[in-house]
């Protein structure tokens, strides 16, 4: 089979026309032509972190879309099923990917549960860690989420660590806002990538101390407007993810957005396809080739490098996108769940009223860490939403052990009306819900409940709602089919109010402890810079009982 166009080479930095012979999914051969294309092709896209599961579909539902923007690979860390249902989880997206022609590479999720002051689906331990990490197919050891394990040398963070090392597998890591001493002893123990940069200096100071930065463009966090910059200073060390993108956002486009992006500002075309596919090649050693001969046959037809409208796709010699089509089929997935909880009453929302000022979660729209601020209350008996400030109840129940709800408050939403929910609470993925009355919070949570697992809006009279029946955090439709979904209940949210980009993916990560300032795990209150629970009313730390539950 010949294939040919013109060749952008990213080794000899040369674009030229040629033919690229191809025999039993293997590049056999390139070789120059003085004929004249229209055409260009060059290597597949590559996905250098990724949390399959926050598309809201499972991996050959990803890659049904994925392919259309030229995209051939992903290094997905399947860490959120991963806390859900354990190693079992991670054994579903590896064997569902299997059934596509695409290349899924999976890591050892390094966090489940992501810290000791949540309630998790499952745990993974370092007996789990080196038998996923013995895989062929498991590539690396997921987002080390556990900074403060690694560099107080922590006994299980460490072994966990040793493990990948000691198998030859890389480390990817998760430093939000860590620099100094502290990173510097993070990145000496083995830590090769970071994606949590939010400011290019941290980024450059992490970069000089040997890891490799992931500029990130998702659904709730985008980056590259402030780290764009380091491809002209660092090329060689710069790769490009999504980490979570919702639905909605991959139907519309994936790595190749980033990819005009960055060529629309005058970036050198080398090293931004280098980004794209070379780097993330070579740190990770994926079997994914690169236009050279003896490689698989994995590229892609573009009708200009500028413009990159996608016209093919090949993976391994055999074309899975072509003249607007997909070009294999997608079996129906399984569902595989663990949800235990039930419904609530609004008596157990409600917050009494005591001395002091309240600690109040502040959200930035576009970004994952929160900051804290300090409300002092009138002398009601109890504490509900102040719609006049935008200050609104935020609720986290947990989900396996069916624990009581825990409440706190947040501004920023921006709602006038009702209130929203979900399962998609990142890490733990308990149900959370946030809302102007507790008559609409609990009837979100409930519906939730009800469905065991989805994502729910009311604006006081009707609930809208969206089921996921895998693992709570995922659908069994296509992407096109749950994007239109989540869409019109997107849209609702921002009808009853919501300015946020992205309200419901906001909302999933008020949950996630590990990035400061402050969050609302299932145990209560967080401060993600001390790691330690702070009470409603009060910055002192609290302790906890016996059942892991706020005294």
């Amino acid at each position: 089979m010949k294939i040919s166009g013109n060749l952008i080479d990213l080794f000899n930095r040369e674009i030229y026309a040629g033919d690229i012979c191809i025999s039993n999914g293997i590049i056999d051969g390139v070789k120059r032509s003085c004929k004249v294309y229209k055409n260009y092709i060059m290597p597949g896209f590559i996905d250098a972190h990724v949390h399959i599961e926050s598309s809201m579909v499972v991996p050959s539902a990803f890659a049904e879309v994925a392919v259309k923007h030229g995209t051939v690979a992903v290094v997905a860390d399947p860490h959120e099923i991963g806390n859900v249902l354990g190693i079992s989880g991670v054994e579903y997206m590896i064997d569902n990917g299997k059934r596509v022609p695409f290349k899924f590479f999976f890591g050892a999720p390094s966090c489940v549960p992501a810290t000791d002051h949540e309630s998790s689906g499952s745990t993974i331990d370092e007996g789990d860690i080196e038998k996923l990490l013995k895989r062929k197919d498991v590539k690396f050891l997921g987002e080390m989420m556990n900074f403060p394990g690694v560099i107080n040398n922590d006994k299980s963070v460490r072994k966990k660590i040793d493990i990948a090392k000691r198998l030859g597998k890389k480390i990817d890591g998760h430093a939000p806002g860590l620099i100094g001493e502290k990173l510097i002893r993070y990145a000496k123990c083995g830590i090769s990538t970071d994606h949590e940069c939010s400011d290019i200096d941290e980024a450059r100071f992490k970069l000089k101390n040997g890891m490799k930065v992931l500029i990130r463009e998702g659904s709730a966090a985008r980056n590259l407007s402030k780290l764009h910059g380091l491809l002209k200073e660092n090329p060689g060390n710069v790769m490009l993810c999504c980490d979570d993108i919702h639905p909605e956002m991959l139907i519309e486009g994936h790595i190749n957005e980033m990819v005009r992006s960055l060529l629309s500002k005058g970036y050198n075309i080398y090293d931004v396809l280098r980004a794209a596919s070379v780097n993330p090649v070579e740190h990770y050693g994926l079997e994914v080739g690169l236009l050279r001969e003896g490689d698989p046959a994995d590229f892609i037809v573009v009708d200009d490098p500028g413009r990159l409208s996608i016209l093919e796709t090949w993976i391994n010699g055999k074309k899975v996108f072509g003249d607007g089509k997909i070009c294999f089929n997608t079996p129906k997935p399984d569902r595989i769940n663990k949800f235990n909880s039930s419904s609530i009453e609004g008596d157990k929302i409600r917050v009494k009223n005591r001395t002091g000022r309240i600690n109040v979660i502040d959200v930035h729209d576009g970004e994952l860490y929160t900051t804290c601020f300090k409300k002092r209350w009138s002398e009601e008996r109890f504490v509900d939403s102040s719609l006049d400030d935008d200050i609104l109840k935020i609720v986290v129940k947990e989900r396996y052990h069916d624990m009581p709800p825990v409440v706190a408050f947040v501004r920023g939403f921006g709602l006038k009306k009702g209130a929203f929910a979900g399962s998609v609470a990142h890490d733990s993925h308990n149900i959370i819900a946030v809302g102007t009355d507790d008559d609409s919070i609990v009837s979100v949570i409930n519906r939730v409940v009800k469905m065991k697992g989805g994502l729910a809006v009311t604006d006081g009279t009707e609930i809208k709602e969206v089921p996921l029946p895998i693992a709570g955090i995922m659908s069994d439709v296509p992407c096109g089919t749950i994007a239109e979904e989540y869409l019109h209940l997107s849209d609702m949210v921002k009808d009853i109010g919501s300015q946020l980009k992205a309200p419901f993916m906001t909302l999933s990560f008020m949950a996630l402890l590990v990035i400061p300032e402050i969050k609302l795990g299932d145990r209560g209150l967080f401060d993600g810079n001390k790691f330690e629970f702070i009470d409603l009313f009060s910055v002192e730390p609290l302790t906890t009982n016996d059942k892991g539950r706020m005294a």
